[in-house]
């Protein structure tokens, strides 16, 4: 769909030891040898008005208020059912729950109005933030005619109605191509998409706050602090292992990435205590046994009380771009680190975007930020350093059609369609 060079950016095409575009795009192509392929194809579930939950249909704004139930008792239309061995299931946990409670379609072949009825739905995510994830993930792995998008592998057949016109569309297996996650592994080592039970562990052993490793309720917390320092820890182990390692603009999606674990995956967002009972069941986890070790299973889901009390409920006040913005100066700022790459092993260089990244170091300008996330959805920007993300102009124009209207009193400059 997007299209790697380095001609807008002649720094990264002089550096020695890097990887070609075609080099990055022949290892994409070889990690995406088959996708699951589901002929039933049923999308989601609809809201209803017993169940209405943050009443966003349609891709429309929400018009309910947050604190809701999710599922709803008695909703069996979005009750969990586990993914079939033809259901695509990627490297978002947030939308592989979403899939497996049918909240957008199960077989993981989504459209850009489920993404942002989904996002509201379940966690009372604003309009803004989810008109701009959506539209990202759209544009950029799936197919802006159709508006249709894979959740994980490429299923260029089936999301595009033009036989592959603007490229192959990845699906969010390739947009994760970004290093540092917090639970999947570098694009260096051939696997940036799977869960890491490794990773996991690791982030799971800092969230441990004393007592008993098999209490889900009390025993851990993944709090803003646990995650900023698990995302430091990301970034020390990739800079020293990956000669390729890469932490470019787009790295501060990561940061905002990471704030969900905080601020929509505890009952009640960020009101809510961030145990283990409610991140592990996002990240399809089992419970930890007696030394604390927990295992992938695959199963995605929302929340179950076992106890049989109250179940999972949505943040109060909708999670918007300006709370996002917020959470990434906080968690960049518990650890500081350069934005740049990996020349090799030991030679790292810093670079400077704009106003919001200067020799590496990032902005803790809220405005400077909000408009470095305009940025990197409309501008050609360095995903390694080897390759620049060149927006064809099908794609720019779709995003900006979606993103312009809610940018629009940001006091960001904003770029006219062509």
């Amino acid at each position: 769909m997007a299209v790697p060079n380095a001609t807008a950016f002649p720094w990264l095409a002089s550096m020695s030891g890097i990887r070609s575009a075609s080099d990055i795009e022949a290892q994409i192509a070889k990690r995406q040898t088959t996708c699951p392929f589901n002929a039933d194809h049923v999308p989601a579930a609809p809201i209803t008005s017993e169940f209405p939950y943050a009443g966003a249909q349609n891709g429309l704004p929400s018009t309910l208020p947050g604190n809701f139930q999710v599922p709803a008792n008695g909703d069996t239309a979005h009750a969990f059912v586990p993914p079939g061995p033809n259901d695509i299931r990627g490297p978002c946990p947030g939308l592989n729950t979403a899939a497996n409670h049918n909240f957008i379609s199960h077989d993981g072949i989504t459209t850009y109005a489920e993404l942002l009825d989904a996002q509201q739905n379940i966690y009372n995510v604003g309009f803004d933030l989810a008109s701009f994830l959506a539209a990202l993930g759209v544009a950029l792995d799936g197919d802006p005619v159709t508006e249709k998008m894979s959740i994980g592998c490429d299923a260029t057949s089936r999301t595009s109605a033009t036989g592959s016109l603007l490229g192959a569309e990845g699906g969010l297996d390739t947009h994760n191509a970004r290093d540092a996650s917090l639970t999947r592994a570098d694009f260096f080592f051939g696997d940036d998409h799977t869960f890491n039970d490794t990773y996991f562990a690791q982030l799971t052993a800092l969230a441990y706050n004393g007592g008993p490793k098999t209490d889900v309720f009390n025993s851990y917390s993944y709090n803003q602090s646990v995650v900023a320092q698990h995302q430091f820890n990301r970034y020390q182990n990739s800079k020293a292992t990956n000669p390729n390692f890469f932490f470019g603009p787009k790295a501060v999606i990561l940061y905002g990435a990471a704030s969900f674990l905080y601020e929509l995956f505890p009952s009640h967002g960020p009101d809510g205590p961030a145990g283990f009972i409610d991140i592990g069941a996002f990240y399809g986890a089992t419970n930890p046994d007696a030394n604390g070790n927990v295992v992938f299973n695959n199963t995605e889901h929302i929340p179950i009380n076992p106890t049989g009390g109250a179940g999972w409920f949505a943040r109060t006040d909708a999670y918007n771009l300006t709370a996002l913005v917020v959470q990434v100066i906080d968690l960049y700022t518990a650890h500081p680190v350069l934005f740049g790459g990996n020349v090799g092993d030991g030679n790292f260089d810093a670079l400077s975007w704009g106003s919001a990244i200067s020799n590496g170091k990032l902005s803790l300008d809220e405005q400077d930020l909000l408009c470095l996330l305009y940025q990197l959805a409309t501008d050609n920007t360095p995903t390694s350093l080897s390759s620049v993300l060149t927006l064809p102009s099908e794609v720019l124009n779709y995003i900006l059609a979606k993103i312009n209207p809610i940018f629009a009193n940001s006091g960001c400059t904003l770029v006219s369609p062509s």
